[in-house]
């Protein structure tokens, strides 16, 4: 069985067994980990797509192989398990693919990719070939997406599917916008009441999406600006926290595949923009078991020095268990096999996971 750890590809992976194979998108190509059986220590076994950005990891179900996606790069897909990758983003043309995603639907999978700048491609066939959906990039208020580094283009980040009706979804763009469609990518509403205020540091910096699996219309969203909830679909929000919060720059948000009462937050204490000059993310994971109205740590065995930040937070889930991967700036990969419990670290020494450039701002500071 195999798992994917990417910084914008899907949050879970479904399996059947534990998995014992592992797949880490980093900023120089991906990295292949294996283990010979659930529970054993995870060895590096192989390192691919040499020289790439890979900024996301997907494996949909079935025998639709794995997915990466590349900055600057396009889109490959291997039918090995990691082993071998050849391109295959005909029709994609944007080259900087930002996020992967897929919904499974009555019809069969259907994968999405998401760019910068702005846009939408979707395939119905496997990755074979791929359609534009531009009416994104034109979406109300799109002249004022932005994103703070050079050249300050936004892009596509996540995704969130309807559960019932493949026509609704939405997409997050970093930073502008949370946007949703009801008619399949015709047309695009920005669902930002109770979330934007003209004084925001990071206005409408939308960064993970997740469902409450005992609500389809309570969503939870993690953002530049704390955790928001909603109560009706996205139509309103209320924060939850804020930036003085101990993750106060969360960018992952999933809920528990065991326990549906619990949800995990992932990220930096404070915001990219105190990166360069401190050199210290504080990076972490926080657990709620009550709606986010309070939170705990979920992070003994995870590292205290303070420098990195975890950028990538995916769970490989099964009938019966799960497994919790994060990985950071710093090339480090951690497992929690309990729940948040404990981590253990699984493998160090990677080149930095890492949402674009926040790497940079987290090395070691030179004398």
């Amino acid at each position: 069985m195999i798992a994917c750890l990417s910084t914008n590809g899907p949050s879970v992976c479904e399996m059947n067994a534990p998995p014992t194979r592992l797949l880490v998108a980093t900023l120089n190509g991906l990295d292949v980990l294996e283990r010979a059986a659930p529970g054993a220590p995870w060895t590096r076994v192989r390192h691919e797509l040499d020289g790439k950005h890979v900024s996301a990891l997907m494996k949909p179900p079935g025998d639709s192989g794995v997915f990466a996606s590349v900055h600057n790069g396009g889109i490959f897909h291997s039918a090995d398990d990691g082993a071998t990758w050849t391109p295959r983003d005909r029709g994609v043309t944007s080259g900087h693919v930002f996020s992967l995603a897929y919904n499974k639907t009555a019809k069969g999978v259907t994968l999405y990719a998401g760019t910068e700048p702005v846009s939408l491609f979707r395939s119905d066939d496997n990755g074979a070939n791929w359609t534009e959906i531009p009416s994104i990039s034109t979406a109300k208020g799109h002249e004022n997406w932005t994103f703070p580094p050079p050249p300050h283009l936004a892009h596509a980040k996540n995704f969130l599917f309807d559960a019932k009706n493949p026509d609704v979804f939405y997409v997050g763009i970093e930073q502008g916008a949370l946007l949703k469609t009801t008619d399949g990518g015709k047309t695009w509403r920005d669902l930002d009441k109770g979330f934007h205020h003209p004084d925001d540091t990071w206005p409408k910096d939308v960064h993970r999406v997740a469902r409450d699996p005992r609500d389809e219309n309570r969503l939870f969203m993690a953002s530049g600006q704390g955790v928001f909830v909603s109560a009706d679909a996205g139509e309103n929000w209320k924060q939850v926290t804020d930036m003085s919060f101990r993750v106060g720059y969360p960018d992952q948000i999933i809920f528990s595949p065991a326990d549906p009462s619990v949800l995990f937050a992932s990220g930096a204490e404070r915001d990219p923009r105190t990166w360069r000059t401190s050199h210290q993310a504080h990076g972490t994971v926080l657990r709620t078991r009550n709606g986010g109205a309070t939170w705990e740590d979920a992070n003994r065995g995870l590292p205290n020095t303070g420098r990195a930040n975890i950028e990538a937070f995916n769970i490989a889930s099964w009938p019966g268990g799960f497994v919790m991967f994060v990985g950071n700036t710093d090339g480090e990969i951690y497992a929690s096999e309990d729940g948040g419990e404990s981590w253990s670290l699984v493998v160090n020494g990677l080149k930095p996971v890492s949402k674009g450039g926040h790497f940079r701002n987290l090395q070691v500071a030179v004398a």
